[in-house]
């Protein structure tokens, strides 16, 4: 089967297409026949021997696989072969084929198609707990959400409203993606490119500040966005986009009782009644049409470098997706 993987951290450049063989099933395990693979930051952070954990090499990224069961190992009760399935796993999801522990499949509903089903595990997760888990919107707060266009932002932007979020402010780098995130749902849009746009925020909110904040970008915009802050206000961190590490003196937050929170989708995961809980939930609002899951672009395995500069280059909108 083919695979990509990278033996040096590097610029999107060390990434390899190369040949290895098709995993075997061990206990409890399926193998799945990949269809669509999704593309997040955090593998352009692996491939930096930048995570927040470290990556061993060789390192075949990858945490997001949909597709077709086509073998299952000893002990597997609940899934069977040809069932379509999506999955969050480790690693190893740049490939034709994945072997994949039964605990963390789910299967995908009847009208959810492969690019859509792999466009929700880890965006979809991650928006939901970094907002209701850490940030703990509350209905009728304003939120603050970054990079709103993006596979992250642009579910949060719809969470918050689903959550009953009184004003959600979406930032994005250019008008096509500010567009984007109103029709996502947000309600005041601004462009962080432009100098000043922490000013603005806190004119939306009459001076007062938002209550919860998505940061993902790091740098300088961390520290613009805890200026950005309410009295009691939560900032929650999930990214450094820009490769920038921010300081910050934490005695600033004391002043007016705010909080930084940091958030990490693993730990999550190890706890069952929140990732089982939480993930039908979403599931069930896609299927109502509460939640649409914005598909920025798929594109062959073969490609996957290019998708790592495209995606890093802040130059898409939704989700960028691999297809074997």
């Amino acid at each position: 089967m083919k695979v990509v993987k990278f033996e040096e951290y590097g610029g999107p450049e060390v990434l390899k297409l190369v040949e290895a063989e098709i995993p075997k099933p061990v206990e409890r395990e399926v193998i799945i026949e990949v269809k669509a693979i999704g593309v997040n930051y955090a593998d352009t952070a692996r491939r930096e021997g930048k995570y927040v954990v470290p990556t061993e090499l060789p390192y075949v990224p990858g945490s997001e696989v949909a597709g077709v069961i086509v073998e299952t190992g000893s002990g597997v009760a609940k899934f069977q072969k040809g069932m379509r399935v999506v999955a969050l796993i480790e690693s190893q999801g740049y490939a034709e084929y994945a072997a994949v522990h039964e605990t963390v499949l789910t299967p995908i509903p009847e009208g959810v198609d492969f690019d859509q089903a792999v466009a929700l595990p880890l965006q979809g997760l991650s928006a939901y707990h970094i907002i209701k888990t850490m940030g703990r919107l509350e209905k009728g707060e304003s939120i603050l959400i970054h990079a709103a266009a993006g596979g992250v932002g642009a579910i949060a932007v719809q969470l918050a409203k689903i959550f009953g979020a009184g004003q959600i402010i979406a930032t994005a780098s250019s008008d096509e993606k500010l567009a984007h995130a109103e029709k996502m749902g947000a309600t005041h849009l601004v462009n962080y490119t432009e100098a000043g746009w922490e000013q603005k925020i806190k004119e939306l909110t009459g001076g007062k500040g938002v209550d919860v904040a998505l940061e993902m970008v790091g740098g300088d915009v961390f520290n613009k966005t805890i200026k950005c802050l309410a009295p009691f206000g939560r900032l929650v961190i999930f990214g450094a986009a820009s490769g920038e590490q921010a300081t910050f003196n934490p005695g600033q937050l004391m002043r007016k009782n705010q909080s930084v929170i940091g958030f990490f989708l693993p730990q999550i995961m190890r706890k069952p009644e929140l990732f089982q809980q939480s993930f039908a939930e979403l599931l069930g609002y896609v299927n109502s049409g509460q939640l649409q899951l914005t598909i920025g672009g798929t594109f062959p395995l073969e490609e996957a470098a290019h998708v790592h500069t495209l995606l890093q280059g802040r130059k898409t909108i939704g989700k960028l997706v691999l297809k074997p």
